[in-house]
């Protein structure tokens, strides 16, 4: 039972919070030291973990090719384009946004979108870009809020969508656990076509709070004007 003191450290370093990376770290030598194995081979069982996840260092390439793209006016002409479409609305854009996420992620196609690619250099200045046209400058609060319901669209998307596609990790170690534990003979077919009803009632749930948006921002921008008024 020694071993699940890791577990405290990682409670206790995020609600300290610190670095995430270095509270990681530190359980997994805590964990490692407690279950018996000697610094060396602490050392090998990251060095092992490290070479076997290598794609998730991935991002040290498209983070700079994304800050030039960001250097030379990405952002403003993300804004300049939505400008262009009268009706389209910050909720409307961020719903359809919702939409093709998860339609993509539900044909297998997790890294199309994504919050560094997709959402931070060109989602939600968009969505700021239509919501600016409607109502004038917009306060820091209600770009926070934008920028955050940009990011939940991608989760949700993402999150509900993935699990329609059979050959997804998560249908996989279902299917796995279930027909190893309790010899049955579960198909991922099954559990994907048991993912479509989950993955509507999102997109309808959080389509309607992400419409709900634009009236959101209405009542923000009266009640400014009122108070400059």
């Amino acid at each position: 039972m020694l071993v699940l003191l890791g577990v405290l450290v990682v409670v206790a370093g995020f609600a300290t919070r610190r670095n995430p990376l270095l509270v990681v770290g530190a359980a997994g030598i805590v964990t490692g030291l407690l279950g018996g194995l000697s610094p060396r081979e602490v050392l090998a069982a990251f060095g092992t973990g490290f070479a076997s996840s290598r794609a998730v260092t991935i991002f040290a390439i498209t983070l700079p090719v994304i800050g030039l793209l960001e250097r030379y006016g990405l952002q403003e002409q993300a804004r300049a384009v939505v400008a262009r479409f009268g009706r389209l609305t910050p909720g409307r854009f961020l719903a359809l946004y919702l939409l093709l996420r998860q339609a993509t992620a539900a044909l297998g196609l997790m890294s199309v979108f994504g919050h560094a690619q997709t959402v931070r250099p060109l989602a939600a200045p968009m969505a700021e870009g239509a919501a600016e046209r409607r109502h004038g400058p917009l306060s820091e609060t209600a770009r926070e809020k934008l920028r955050s319901f940009a990011a939940s669209a991608d989760n949700v998307g993402l999150f509900f969508g993935e699990d329609v596609f059979l050959a997804v990790g998560s249908i996989l170690l279902i299917t796995g656990f279930v027909n190893t534990t309790y010899h049955t003979h579960l198909e991922p077919l099954e559990l994907a076509l048991w993912a479509i009803p989950t993955a509507l009632c999102a997109l309808a749930v959080h389509g309607w709070r992400l419409l709900r948006l634009d009236r959101t921002l209405e009542h923000a921008a009266a009640g400014t004007a009122g108070a400059v008024k």
